[in-house]
Order: structure tokens, then sequence, then C-alpha cells
């Protein structure tokens, strides 16, 4: 599909790899990126599962741009990735996300938007440490974590920063599962098995009414 995002069709299942070699950060490229395959996919499969490289499934906005002089850059960033952490929250089909490892600020927002989140167990951090490094939750941010963490970790998880374990994410409302390394690719596969037995478009129709408050609530 790109440099940034691999793209893989296999027996309705659209296989999203999501790796600029480094820390798979959010930057406007990548965004674009992944709405180039979300597009295709949406036109050719019917389950998306999105997965990072090893290690990482993503390391938040590009900090090289968020703390440069060029203003302009910065908010078409921002403004890139959170329309793509809206779009991917609302995309119509299963969406399956495979945690390899650390998902921190964007990139924790980006594990939020998925239906099934299967994380790998390790010595991975989880979390929005906006807070930490001096940077405010967008409203889509806050409204995700709103939706998605359990009600008694949402305050510690977004004003206190706190970055979790795979297990401790479990508990907080990240993940879904957190499997080991030796069973991590077999669980995704059969989540995304899964979510083929389910008719389509009853699926979409669910999913927008249990979502159709948020982008109104994210103005």
């Amino acid at each position: 599909m790109s440099e940034l995002v691999g793209y893989e069709l296999k027996d309705g299942v659209a296989w999203l790899s999501l790796d600029d070699g480094k820390a798979n950060a959010l930057s406007l490229a990548m965004s674009t990126a992944i709405g180039a395959a979300l597009d295709r996919a949406a036109a050719e499969a019917k389950v998306v599962v999105l997965r990072g490289r090893p290690g990482i499934l993503g390391g938040g906005f590009d900090l090289k741009v968020i703390r440069g002089g060029d203003m302009a850059a910065r908010a078409a960033m921002v403004e890139g990735g959170m329309a793509l952490i809206s779009r991917l929250y609302l995309h119509p089909q299963p969406l399956v996300i495979a945690c390899t490892g650390h998902a921190v600020a964007a990139g924790a927002l980006t594990l939020l938007t998925g239906d099934i989140r299967i994380g790998l167990k390790g010595a991975f951090r989880i979390g929005l440490n906006e807070t930490s490094i001096g940077l405010s939750l967008p409203p889509a941010g806050v409204e995700l974590a709103r939706d998605r963490l359990v009600p008694g970790a949402l305050v510690e998880a977004t004003l206190g920063a706190k970055l979790y374990g795979p297990d401790e994410a479990v508990a907080a409302g990240y993940l879904d599962r957190a499997v080991f390394v030796a069973e991590f690719d077999k669980v995704v596969a059969e989540a995304a098995a899964a979510c083929m037995k389910l008719d389509g478009a009853a699926y979409a129709g669910t999913k927008a009414r249990l979502r159709g408050t948020f982008s109104e609530r994210c103005k």
C-alpha cells in the first residue's frame, strides 16, 4: 500500500501493518497512508486487522513537529491524526487491533478505536501520557477515553497520564486480551475469523447506533 502501511487481503480480511522503521509516529504521512488503506479495505474486504511493527503499535504524534516552529505543519499533523482516530472508531467494518508492543499517546488512542483489541504480553507500556509531556488531550481523545476506558481508571489514565503494562491495560479498558507471543498471531487470526461470520450490514448499522453521538460530542 505504501512504505508506511503494508496491505494484504486474505480471505476477506484486510491486514494493515504499520511500520515507519522507528516509533510508528502518527505523522501526517502515516495518517494519510492508513486512510488510503481503509479506503481500499472498505471496497474489497469485510474485516480489517491493524497491527504495528515488532515492539510497538504507535508512539504518538511526531514530537519533532509538535515542538518545532512550524505551526502550520503541527496543526495539519494533529488535525489529520485526530480525523483518522475518529474515522477508525466509526469505521463500519469490524476492526481488530493487534497491539504488538508499546502504544502511547496517539498510539493509545489508535488502540482504543478497535472493536477487538489484542495485546502482546511483555515489558510494554500502554497509555495516554499527554499531560506528562506538556500536551492536552484533544476533544476526540477525551471522548474516546470516556467511551472505552473503565470509569474507575478514567481520571488516572487521562489526567494522571498513567502508563500500564499489558495485563493492567486489560483491567483499565485499553485491551480486551493480552496474550503471549507464541499464541498472539493465532488469537488475532481467530478474532478476525469470528468477525467474518457476522453480517456486515447489521454490524455497520449497530456500530453506527452505538457510536452515533461521538462526532457531536467531539465539537
